[in-house]
Order: C-alpha cells, then sequence, then structure tokens
C-alpha cells in the first residue's frame, strides 16, 4: 500500500514550517523584550515570545492574544499558515511598533513583570503604537472579533504599496534581509584578538548579531531583518568588541548605500517573472567603503545584492555581506 506524502505528512510539515521560522534571526529573541531563545508564540498575533511575556499575553485573553508553545502544543494549519504569512517578528514589530511616543521604550529581558504587562498591553490591547489607521476603534466590537479584525487590517497594510504616510508616523515599503557573511583582518582590542560583533542600524531601527569570541576572522553568517522606511536614508554599520567589564570598543564602521538596490528592485517589479539576471549596480568611488562595485542581481527570483567593505575610522578590517530585498506585497 502506498499514501500520497500530503496525506500523512501535514502535521509534521506545519510543525517543520513553524520551526523553520523560529529559525530566523529575528525570531530567536522575544518580539517583546528582547529575551534569548523564545519557545513561546502568539498564534493570532504572529509573534514568538519568551516566558516571561507569555505570562502576560495570556493574561490578555485569547480574543488579543492566542498562546501556544512552539514544542509542546498541537498547532492547527491554520495557525501555523498565519505565523508564516506574518514571517515574523521584525515583520509584525515594524507593524506594532510603527511609532512610540516620546518616553517609551521597550522592555528589557529583566524588567519587571510590571513594566512588561503595561508595554504589552499597550502594544497589544490598547493599540497605542500602531498607526491610526490599523486601529480598531470600536468598544462595542465583540471580543471574539478584535484581534481577527486587526490581524485583517495588518496583513493588508503589509501587502499595501500605495499607502500615504501620516504625520509623525513611519510608513515602510518592504523589508531587508542582511546577512552577515563575515569579517577579515578586524582590528585587534583586546590583549591579542577581539570579540567581534556588527550591529546595523537603518532609521529608528537595530540588529546585532551575534558575538564570536578571540577571532579577528569571524564567520557569522547570520540572516537580520530590518524593515525600509518610506524616506530611508544608508544603512549604517559598526562592529564593536565585547567587553565585559567595560564599555564596547569600536572596531570600524561603514555606510552602506540601498538605494540602487531599491530603486532597481521597483524598475523590475515582480522579480519572480524574471530569470537570473544584472539589473543595477553600486559603483566603487573613494568617498564609499567598499571594496569592490557591488552589483544587484536576480536570483531565483529574488533581488539580491554581494557587498564587500573596507571598514572605516580603523586601522584594519573588511565585512562580507549579502543584501535581499523583500516587497511588502508580496
Amino acid at each position: 500500500m502506498s499514501y500520497h506524502p500530503s496525506a500523512l505528512g501535514r502535521p509534521t510539515s506545519g510543525k517543520r514550517r513553524l520551526k523553520d521560522l523560529l529559525l530566523q534571526s529575528d525570531n530567536r529573541v522575544c518580539a517583546d523584550c528582547g529575551a534569548l531563545d523564545p519557545k513561546w508564540a502568539s498564534a493570532n498575533i504572529g509573534v514568538f515570545i519568551c516566558l516571561k511575556c507569555c505570562g502576560v499575553h495570556r493574561s490578555l485573553g485569547t480574543h488579543v492574544s492566542k498562546v501556544l508553545s512552539v514544542t509542546l502544543d498541537e498547532w492547527s494549519d491554520d495557525e501555523v499558515d498565519a505565523m508564516v504569512e506574518v514571517g515574523g517578528n521584525a515583520c509584525a514589530n515594524s507593524i506594532y511598533e510603527a511609532y512610540f511616543p516620546d518616553g517609551v521604550s521597550k522592555p528589557k529581558p529583566d524588567s519587571s513583570h510590571e513594566e512588561r504587562a503595561k508595554f504589552i498591553r499597550s502594544k497589544y490591547e490598547l493599540q497605542d503604537f500602531l498607526k491610526p489607521s490599523l486601529r480598531i476603534l470600536s468598544a462595542t466590537s465583540r471580543k471574539s472579533s478584535l484581534q481577527s479584525s486587526l490581524s485583517r487590517k495588518i496583513m493588508d497594510s503589509f501587502r499595501s504599496s500605495s499607502s500615504q504616510q501620516s504625520e509623525g508616523m513611519v510608513e515602510f515599503i518592504g523589508l531587508l534581509k542582511v546577512k552577515v557573511i563575515k569579517g577579515m583582518n578586524l582590528a585587534i582590542r583586546d590583549m591579542l584578538s577581539s570579540d567581534p560583533y556588527v550591529i546595523l542600524n537603518l532609521g529608528q531601527q537595530k540588529a546585532q548579531t551575534k558575538i564570536i569570541k578571540s577571532n579577528l576572522n569571524p564567520v557569522w553568517n547570520e540572516e537580520l531583518m530590518l524593515s525600509v522606511p518610506q524616506d530611508f536614508g544608508p544603512l549604517k554599520l559598526q562592529v564593536f568588541d565585547y567587553d565585559t567589564f567595560s564599555a564596547d570598543d569600536i572596531m570600524g564602521e561603514a555606510e552602506i548605500d540601498i538605494q540602487p538596490m531599491i530603486a532597481s528592485a521597483m524598475a523590475f517589479g515582480d522579480a519572480g517573472m524574471f530569470g537570473d539576471m544584472q539589473i543595477g549596480k553600486w559603483l566603487k568611488s573613494h568617498d564609499n567603503a567598499l571594496l569592490e562595485d557591488s552589483t544587484v542581481n536576480i536570483v531565483d527570483g529574488k533581488v539580491k545584492q554581494a557587498v564587500s567593505l573596507k571598514l572605516q575610522n580603523v586601522e584594519s578590517g573588511e565585512i562580507y555581506l549579502e543584501l535581499e530585498w523583500m516587497p511588502l506585497e508580496q
């Protein structure tokens, strides 16, 4: 007797898709406090969260946040599909944290329960950090439909490419996946070596790689996700040496002009309609950090760009990256 793979494999496939999503760099930390290795998720919101934040999410009620264990609970296909469609913590936070009023900041892994609860309630139940156009304002909305209505509006906003920028708000036009591949000949900041890590900044967002101990030629191969605002500037990169008992030492920096990639990608539209080809180029010059010209290419239906940089304001060091553009309408 033979069985069609889809007949018996769907639950396993769903669990595997969920675990694959959890492996994304942005999903390796809690969406709300940044704690490492979250093992819980809000299935209807689409974020991975830590145990401490999980307790607050449960207190909101399932009409706001339906909490499931990534490893212990059974997931329906619809729940897995919803998580995959949102795309993970970076995508969800680009909407749920689109606008922080003055004086508001995210809790940290060691924050008190009160700080954590206040932030999470503001973020998801009160919708304080959403764009006004996404907020569900009706006090008479049935509880069971509150989060589903919000989720539909959020997914519509992910797919929309024609939103008008609201005063004081941030509109995102796409996502930038940055694979930090490796460093070479980095500067010595300890006795004989360094403990390097990379920080990326785009607008108000920051993403960081793991720390590699005692290595001047580190290999990260780590993917970081950043939302690209409508009025984007350069992607700023800094390398630091981690120190336990003092401030981390800087090991160089560079700026990456993402305009050539985004302009080329938008000019071509749906990259999946084209075969592999070069569509743009960022040229090496005396006023940028490029080691060589950096071409923008369509590879397997995706817009990608390899970038090699000579770190600035430091005695030595090179960084190698791969960028991938992901328009929201996908």
